[in-house]
């Protein structure tokens, strides 16, 4: 009987001291990452979490040329040793305020993604979307607002539906939510005004098309942006 209770005391101690061992390094693991799955890329993630793109490369010591590839871990915050590129710019840069004038004085040129009414404004709090909803007619055309790069095209975020992701150039990406079809593939060229999709059902299961503009990885009002919407 004794034998007994010193080997149920010994199981104890021991998973007792396993426990405290393993504890730290669930607290020391509390960084940021995220696992790549198949037909991700570097700048839906960092869409998906609201990353400046040149930040998410500059962390993880990545080239925007290069390919990501499923199972790769990514850092989603600044290591401790690297600055983010908004830290990286001159102090003068910061209180000039460059990245408004960016939207005012952008070598890209804008036009409305599709023909139809705003149904929802922009939020800039918005905790559930950072853009705005068209309405229409279920399968007309959605359109690149403006010349740029496809780089992503897929229903890989829940809550989007077929969605489009366009780079303009290093600051600016636009994205199309709620197609019914995708058009274009991920590394098409796109011209402003070309069909990359149709229009699909919201939420609301009506048709709808959602539309964000974000510059350096922060959504901003695509009304002020054109104007003629």
């Amino acid at each position: 009987m004794n034998i007994f209770k010193k080997s149920v005391f010994f199981v104890i101690l021991l998973i007792t001291f396993i426990s405290g061992c393993m504890h730290p390094r669930l607290e020391l693991s509390e960084e940021k990452r995220h696992f790549v799955r198949y037909g991700e890329t570097l700048y839906f993630i960092a869409w998906r979490y609201g990353i400046n793109p040149q930040d998410l490369i500059a962390w993880n010591k990545i080239s925007d040329k290069e390919l990501i590839y499923p199972g790769q871990i990514l850092k989603l915050s600044s290591p401790k040793n690297i600055r983010s590129t908004e830290s990286l710019s001159p102090p003068t840069q910061k209180k000039t305020k460059i990245a408004k004038k960016r939207v005012i004085q952008s070598d890209a040129k804008w036009r409305p993604p599709t023909n139809g009414n705003v149904i929802k404004k922009f939020k800039k709090k918005s905790s559930t979307s950072s853009g705005i909803l068209f309405d229409g007619i279920l399968g007309q055309a959605v359109t690149a607002s403006s010349d740029g790069e496809v780089v992503y095209a897929g229903n890989g975020l829940s809550g989007f539906g077929q969605l489009v992701i366009v780079k303009h150039n290093d600051v600016f990406l636009s994205a199309y939510g709620y197609n019914e079809a995708i058009q274009v593939n991920s590394g098409d060229f796109v011209k402003q005004g070309q069909q990359i999709a149709t229009m699909g059902l919201g939420p609301t299961k009506s048709p709808q098309l959602y539309f964000e503009i974000r510059q350096s990885g922060d959504p901003i009002d695509p009304m002020k942006v054109i104007p003629s919407i």
